[in-house]
């Protein structure tokens, strides 16, 4: 199943791809695409309350994500881009010390908005914070998996769309 999920992400991007310009005046500055490189995710540390209700670390113990920028605007900033990859994260309670792993190695176009805002066109599974009353789910560690679209205001709120798929709250996992 994944598979007919990643060719359909293939699809939008060839397509995306066959209608970027041949060089950047062609677009009034927009850039084509770039070589892929890496792009590692930090670990960090959230507050109890923040997405769950104890205090939490999320930490890759698998990262092979790398990216792609497809094309960029004018100043140079990235207008599409994509990042696909192994990414496991493991998620640690900082209060008990339970840990769990999460699998979030799905693969995802992102198109950012000039104002701040961003879609995210996903295949497969990818982990999503959410603050409390900032999104379509109640807060958490949400694992994401199957096929959707993610918007981001400039604020961060998520708004997910799904295709097909499921959602797991992480954070039971470690509670």
């Amino acid at each position: 199943m994944r598979f007919k999920m990643s060719v359909a992400v293939a699809s939008v991007v060839a397509a995306i791809v066959a209608t970027l310009p041949g060089t950047a005046s062609a677009a009034g500055g927009d850039t084509a695409p770039g070589a892929w490189e890496p792009a590692p995710q930090a670990a960090f540390e959230l507050p109890a309350g923040a997405r769950c209700d104890f205090a939490v670390r999320v930490e890759p113990i698998v990262d092979e994500v790398r990216k792609l920028t497809l094309a960029t605007y004018p100043d140079g900033s990235p207008k599409w881009e994509l990042f696909t990859g192994a990414l496991i994260d493991r998620v640690t309670n900082l209060e008990t010390g339970a840990t769990s792993t999460a699998d979030a190695s799905g693969t995802s176009l992102v198109v950012y908005g000039t104002d701040g805002s961003m879609t995210w066109y996903v295949t497969g599974p990818v982990l999503l914070g959410f603050r409390e009353n900032a999104g379509s789910l109640p807060k958490g560690l949400w694992i994401v998996d199957g096929q959707f679209t993610v918007k981001f205001s400039p604020t961060f709120e998520k708004t997910i769309t799904m295709l097909h798929g499921t959602t797991h709250n992480v954070c039971t996992d470690v509670d």
